[in-house]
């Protein structure tokens, strides 16, 4: 009499299954492969793109501007279209602004101040600093005679309509510490023109190059 063969109860996959199975398998690991791979690309990418944007904007070296902010006057004397004279104590404004982001260490500056080219009076700055992102406001004295300047033929003729130009230069010199890592020297030049009104005593129309 033959055996009875025992029942298996039970799902037995096929080998098509099996080889689906592991086909999603490999599918699911590729795209997992992919996507980290897509998240390292792109995170260098932002990196790269932080790194520029410090490069363009906070180690960018800029060049500061020196400038007369303004100035009142005292000892305040004046000829006439005859007899041309003019002498004056200027308490100037002096203004230096750093657009870096760090400190600017300037030396000592000597700032000349002229009438029609002729050197009219001068003011020495000490060495100091500017912090990162600020103007530095300097208040300077300067007498400014025009005695040496009486012969000049155009000094009568500025008396008579009441304006006295005159222009200031100098080229100060120093050094950006950007963010205590990095330091490198720069120089910045005064170039500026402006007009004194006798009538007034005060000084107008200042255009800084």
């Amino acid at each position: 009499m033959a055996e009875k063969q025992p029942h298996i109860s039970g799902y037995t996959r096929t080998d098509a299954e099996a080889g689906a199975a592991a086909h999603d398998a490999r599918e699911q690991r590729k795209k997992k492969r992919t996507k980290c791979l897509l998240y390292i690309v792109l995170f260098a990418i932002f990196q790269a793109g932080v790194i520029a944007i410090f490069a363009v904007t906070i180690m960018k070296v800029r060049t500061p501007r020196f400038r007369v902010r303004s100035a009142t006057f005292e000892n305040f004397n004046v000829g006439t279209p005859a007899a041309p004279a003019f002498s004056a104590r200027m308490n100037a404004e002096l203004g230096v602004k750093n657009a870096n982001f760090g400190r600017y260490k300037y030396r000592n500056t000597t700032v000349v101040f002229m009438y029609r080219g002729t050197p009219v009076g001068q003011a020495v700055l000490q060495n100091s600093r500017v912090n990162w992102r600020a103007t530095k406001k300097i208040d300077v004295a300067v007498d400014l005679s025009l005695g040496n300047a009486a012969s000049n033929s155009q000094l009568g003729s500025d008396l008579s309509t009441g304006i006295v130009p005159i222009t200031s230069q100098a080229r100060m010199t120093g050094r950006v510490e950007l963010v205590f890592i990095m330091k490198k020297n720069k120089a910045t030049a005064m170039n500026c023109n402006m007009e004194i009104v006798t009538a007034t005593r005060q000084l107008r129309n200042i255009v800084c190059k």
